[in-house]
């Protein structure tokens, strides 16, 4: 087993119903969600912050200073703060990408939503992608949350999954199975 499998989906499940839990009795659930995903979006677009938070060198103190400057000018409720500072001192901030999708997917599942994926061959329009969540609702009488790539690979078509439902229809796909059927004649 690797070093990482260490801090197992389980401890970062641990540490996500834990933020959960506190957001929830004061009443900061969707700030916190928010916040939650501001960082996220952060360790995916900063390359610095990213390696910055892998970098085992770094130390709590220069971590602690730049969570407070980042908290600072986005605002952050002092409970997620104290949290992403809480991390840090447990040392545990090495996964923190990790604890923040998963609190995001308690969020999710606690307000009955399911996540779903979709890919296409072209790019869709926001229009496009509202219609097809809208369709996607009713057909699982549940709220979508969706997620949206764009993958140029499968040529033409659509790939939708839905927890363990997936619909392929793209010509990739198609292809595929062809060749499986002239493989096994």
């Amino acid at each position: 087993m690797s070093k990482n499998s260490g801090f197992s989906l389980t401890s970062a499940d641990r540490y996500s119903l834990a933020l959960f839990e506190l957001s929830e009795e004061n009443n900061l659930l969707s700030q916190i969600e928010d916040q939650s995903s501001s960082i996220l979006t952060l360790i995916g677009q900063s390359e610095d912050f990213a390696n910055l938070i892998k970098d085992p060198t770094t130390s709590q103190e220069n971590l602690l200073k730049i969570i407070n400057i980042i908290s600072e000018k986005n605002k952050f409720e002092s409970l997620f703060k104290n949290f992403l500072s809480f991390l840090i001192q447990k040392r545990r901030f090495f996964f923190v990408e990790r604890i923040l999708k998963s609190f995001i997917d308690t969020c999710s599942r606690k307000r009955g939503e399911l996540k779903a994926e979709l890919k296409s061959a072209k790019e869709l329009s926001n229009e496009e992608i509202i219609k097809i969540t809208e369709e996607l609702t009713k057909n699982f009488d549940s709220k979508i949350k969706l997620n949206y790539k764009y993958d140029k690979s499968l040529i033409g078509g659509l790939v939708v999954q839905v927890g363990s439902t997936m619909v392929d229809t793209s010509i990739k796909n198609k292809l595929q199975q062809i060749e499986n059927r002239m493989v096994e004649a």
